[in-house]
C-alpha cells in the first residue's frame, strides 16, 4: 500500500475547506465571520503545506486538487445560502468540511502503513484540526439558536 495515500487524501481535503472558507469569506456580508474563514482558509492552507512537504519528503508527489465531495459541499451550501440564513448556510457546510478533515484525520493516525514521520506531522496538526471543527461547531449551534 502507499503510505501517502492518506496523507494525499488529507491534502485534498484540506484544500477542499481552504477553497470553501476563501468562497465563503466573499459571500458573507457580517465582517466577524469574514475575518473567521479567512482565518480557517490559512490554518488550512499550512495544512496542505505542512503535508505537502511530508509528502515530497519522501519522494511522492502531493495531490494539487480538491475532491468532487469537496466541491458539492460548496455548491449545496451557496445554494442553502440562496434559499436562507446566509451566514448559517455557509457555517453548516463548512461545520460539514471540518468533519471531514477530522474524519480523514482519524483514518490515517490509525492506519498501520502511516510512518512515524508522517504520524509525527499528523499528531502535532491534529490539535488545530479538532479546534476548527469545534470553533465551526459551537458557530453553527449559535446562529441555530439565534434563528
Amino acid at each position: 500500500m502507499n503510505h501517502n495515500k492518506h496523507l494525499n487524501d488529507l491534502v485534498a481535503v484540506a484544500r477542499d475547506g481552504k477553497d470553501f472558507y476563501e468562497y465563503a469569506a466573499t459571500r458573507v456580508d457580517d465582517q466577524e465571520l469574514k475575518s473567521l474563514f479567512t482565518r480557517m482558509a490559512g490554518i488550512k492552507g499550512e495544512i496542505v503545506q505542512g503535508l505537502s512537504s511530508e509528502i515530497k519528503a519522501t519522494g511522492d508527489v502531493p495531490t494539487q486538487s480538491g475532491t468532487i465531495v469537496g466541491d458539492m459541499n460548496k455548491l449545496y451550501g451557496s445554494v442553502r445560502a440562496l434559499l436562507g440564513n446566509k451566514d448559517y448556510a455557509y457555517v453548516a457546510q463548512l461545520e460539514e468540511s471540518e468533519d471531514r478533515l477530522l474524519k480523514a484525520f482519524n483514518i490515517a493516525i490509525a492506519d498501520k502503513d502511516t510512518t512515524a514521520t508522517a504520524l509525527a506531522v499528523l499528531n502535532r496538526l491534529l490539535l488545530q484540526v479538532r479546534q476548527c471543527h469545534e470553533q465551526m461547531r459551537t458557530r453553527k449551534l449559535a446562529l441555530k439558536k439565534a434563528a
